[in-house]
């Protein structure tokens, strides 16, 4: 070979290393709340997140959906109804203000002018309109000329204060958003790694010179037979005065093995269970240590005085709103297993 023909051959290519960077969820850290916008098209206010998605977020974990409906059984087991409002509507109504952070309640009157009836209207369709006590009912799929206009002023509206805008509220559980939709995403790759028999489990790595190519076709053809669901078959391989790293066994499916499936999992459920302050034990959480949770009956009435009360009271801002006794409760010593365990006593004081 000359050498004008050797300087025209490309030069023998060098090692190259480079990074792709970290990886970046689409809805990262802090950047999800800088979305909280509430931008109007003139008629009524859009909400900061979308009622859509959280109403599939109620959904995403178990001990989510859980600590939601706790909630709303003891705020529905204490409510009395009223002429004004049953019972199957209190409960929709707050199980609206606990998911979106926002609750609406139509009020009908009747031919007199007088109250007959307060309705819920559902939270994820029911938007604020520019002027003052405006309210609309946009249905899925309509134009915004059809949406329905509430009468004015005939719409109260029960909300989660929010810093940033006074407009819509937003529930008390976005801080745990991520953690539950990782809860989800842990339990999903989970399902799916089982329900597919056909996964890469290991590399098999043979450098044996005594294996002969019809030996390496029959070891692949075993190998073929064991895959698929159901199929975990043992393999036998003998190589007469083979070696002893000449056969190895390279794992590389282990990722669902050690992703700390367990770790997760109960990282994010308390998590979602400090969000929503719930005693574990109030929603079947097995305790880990031999000493438990403590007094199931305790955590309850505990649970109920910091949590339920002042949810009680909120809600009978309707009352000031309507003028009428449409929402009432009962005391906590008429709620079953509650009053099983005396109210505490005030600490006594030494002269």
């Amino acid at each position: 070979m000359t050498e004008t023909n050797q300087a025209a051959l490309p030069a023998p290519a060098g090692a190259q290393v480079y990074t792709f960077g970290e990886p970046e969820a689409v809805l990262d850290r802090r950047e999800l709340f800088g979305m909280f916008e509430t931008a109007h098209n003139s008629r009524w206010y859009e909400p900061p997140v979308p009622p859509v998605a959280l109403g599939k977020t109620y959904r995403m974990a178990s001990h989510h959906q859980s600590a939601i409906l706790l909630k709303r059984n003891l705020l529905a087991g204490a409510f009395v109804p009223s002429r004004w409002l049953s019972r199957s509507d209190f409960a929709r109504w707050s199980l609206d203000w606990l998911i979106f952070g926002n609750a609406y309640l139509e009020r009908q009157d009747n031919l007199a002018g007088r109250p007959m009836v307060l309705k819920p209207s559902p939270a994820a369709w029911t938007r604020v309109g520019l002027k003052p006590d405006s309210f609309f009912f946009v249905r899925p799929g309509i134009s915004m000329g059809e949406a329905h206009v509430f009468i004015a002023g005939s719409v109260h509206h029960l909300m989660e204060a929010d810093p940033l805008q006074e407009i819509y509220g937003m529930p008390e559980y976005l801080s745990a958003l991520q953690s539950g939709l990782l809860n989800e995403a842990a339990t999903i790759f989970r399902r799916r790694y089982y329900l597919n028999g056909s996964h890469a489990g290991f590399i098999l790595y043979v450098s044996e010179e005594g294996m002969l190519e019809t030996d390496s076709n029959a070891l692949r053809q075993a190998l073929r037979a064991s895959k698929g669901p159901g199929n975990f078959k043992n393999l036998f391989l003998h190589i007469p005065k083979g070696k002893k790293d000449g056969v190895q066994i390279l794992p590389i499916g282990e990722v669902a093995a050690k992703d700390d499936f367990m770790n997760i999992k109960e990282v994010t459920r308390d998590d979602v269970l400090a969000a929503h302050r719930v005693p574990p034990q109030l929603l079947g959480v097995v305790p880990k240590n031999t000493g438990g949770f403590g007094n199931v009956v305790s955590a309850g009435r505990t649970f109920y005085e910091l949590e339920i009360l002042p949810i009680q009271r909120r809600m009978l801002e309707v009352n000031d709103w309507l003028g009428l006794e449409a929402v009432q409760f009962t005391s906590l010593g008429d709620l079953g297993i509650l009053q099983s365990i005396p109210a505490p006593a005030p600490a006594s004081t030494q002269a």
